[in-house]
């Protein structure tokens, strides 16, 4: 496309931007994009946002990633609303719980009253306000989490519920313990002192009575109202961001990876209730594939015998071979995971991943370590399922000795020592861990001896393979003795579990 086309290049670094985040997105889609974009026009944002999505996106999971980036090329304004000065910036603590107050009474309005047109300049408002960086550093910066920590959206759900029903909006009580006032405004039968029995409240001056399901879908429809909210103040904080840091940069810097690409290691705690909620149908999947394939192969190989004689009644034509019977049975899989705080995200994952499974083994055994081997089979088992158990192993196994960093081959010989019986002619062993060292040795002899004694050997490194062997890393060495995969996130984790053999 020619620079001189503004739409063009817009389109040009939006691609390069999807690219940019493992979008797979060629001159096919951009091209397709300027098709769309001529045919919509620029004048219903929306209808260009859906449109351009269909055109350059083949998985519905890369939505988010598109949105993001479509806000940073193709923003819904630019520099300050008009007709509005721009507020200066909360200058203390103290001004800024003033400001967001007044921001958050003015929510509760808009929140009741579902006016889309106000929570959108309020959304302006709370970043402009409340959002700007104060370190000189950021060269005028804006961080939507500050604005949004400051304001604290949530709270105004119960407020925004009690204003919509005393204004008739909405039909029964919150069910947020705000409770009702105690004289009533459009109840019939009214006793003295002028209270009524609508009883829709729950505080003084109104009977009690259980939660209705309406109530329950007017307190979903104020938190949907919230979350749109919260939305709106993400995109304003990213306008914001790419004036004045640019595009380029907000593109590669301030977006957030999709689901499925995010590291594992990476991760913070909503993330993690994400991924687990990602991980478990997977797993879910491969259980039903590892039975499909048991039912598959549990026939044996072909009797050649029995299928020589059964021909004698077809003419000495094989039309129904025989096959050897095969006594089905269930694998060991035994899981030796390294619990040091760098990789303890990671290990959480596949421990949820084969929670799940563990109905398909006959026997599956959990060990943990940092510097040294400790059984965990116990901790796990006893736990829900997506259940963050970190802390509880950390606090009631012995993972350490002396020192809390990893230390892989002091683990590998205590496994030898201690626990080489867990694994037999049968066993699927499965180590997760970074491979690190810390300048120690990585004991390989003891890894050799494990690997030799189980049906299966796999190594799954949260690492990037790129930084294999760099630094105190040993996983190359490893890898000689061990199969060992790259497994940062959920897509990789996917492709790792569709090759898995049949056990």
């Amino acid at each position: 496309m020619p620079s001189s086309d503004p739409l063009g290049a817009r389109l040009v670094d939006l691609g390069r931007s999807l690219r940019g985040h493992g979008l797979n997105v060629g001159t096919t889609e951009v091209t397709d994009a300027a098709a769309v974009a001529r045919t919509l026009g620029l004048t219903d944002r929306e209808r260009l946002r859906a449109g351009l999505a269909a055109a350059m996106l083949r998985r519905s999971a890369d939505r988010d990633t598109f949105d993001q980036l479509f806000d940073i090329h193709f923003p819904a304004a630019v520099g300050e609303r008009t007709g509005q000065d721009p507020p200066d910036p909360a200058v203390d603590t103290r001004e800024a719980r003033e400001r967001a107050e007044a921001i958050r009474h003015e929510l509760v309005a808009a929140l009741a009253d579902g006016d889309e047109q106000a929570l959108e300049q309020l959304a302006t408002r709370t970043v402009a306000e409340l959002g700007r960086l104060a370190n000189q550093a950021t060269t005028g910066g804006y961080s939507a989490h500050q604005a949004l920590d400051r304001l604290a959206p949530r709270t105004a759900i119960a407020a925004a519920l009690q204003r919509a029903r005393d204004a008739g909006d909405v039909v029964g009580g919150s069910g947020e313990g705000s409770g009702g006032s105690g004289e009533g405004s459009g109840g019939s039968g009214s006793g003295p002192g002028g209270a009524t029995g609508s009883g829709s409240g729950g505080g003084p001056g109104s009977g009690w009575r259980p939660e209705r399901l309406t109530d329950r879908f007017d307190r979903d429809e104020i938190r949907a109202r919230v979350g749109a909210f919260r939305r709106r103040v993400e995109t304003e904080a990213t306008r914001r961001n790419s004036q004045v840091r640019g595009r380029d940069r907000i593109s590669r810097y301030g977006v957030r990876d999709p689901l499925e690409r995010k590291d594992f290691l990476l991760t913070g705690t909503t993330e993690a209730a994400e991924l687990h909620a990602a991980v478990h149908p997977l797993s879910r999947k491969l259980a039903a594939r590892l039975a499909a394939r048991q039912r598959r192969q549990s026939r044996g190989a072909i009797d050649i015998r029995r299928t020589l004689r059964a021909a004698m009644s077809t003419g000495g034509v094989p039309v129904r071979p025989a096959h050897r019977r095969r006594t089905r049975s269930r694998a060991d899989v035994v899981l030796l995971c390294d619990m040091s705080g760098s990789v303890s995200g990671f290990s959480r994952f596949t421990i949820l991943l084969l929670q799940s499974l563990a109905g398909q083994f006959r026997r599956v055994r959990f060990f943990g370590f940092v510097n040294t081997v400790d059984d965990i089979t116990e901790l796990v088992r006893g736990s829900r399922v997506g259940e963050d158990i970190s802390e509880r192993i950390t606090s009631e196994a012995t993972l350490t000795r002396w020192h809390g960093s990893s230390d892989y081959g002091s683990a590998m010989r205590d496994f030898v020592e201690e626990h080489l019986d867990a694994v037999g002619p049968r066993s699927t062993v499965l180590v997760l861990g970074d491979a690190r060292t810390n300048g120690t040795d990585p004991r390989t002899d003891a890894l050799r001896e494990i690997v030799s004694r189980a049906r299966h050997a796999v190594w799954l490194n949260p690492e990037p393979a790129r930084q294999w062997d760099t630094g105190d890393s040993v996983a190359g060495r490893y890898a000689e003795l061990i199969d060992m995969h790259e497994v940062r996130n959920i897509d990789q984790l996917r492709a790792f579990v569709s090759r898995l053999p049949v056990m």
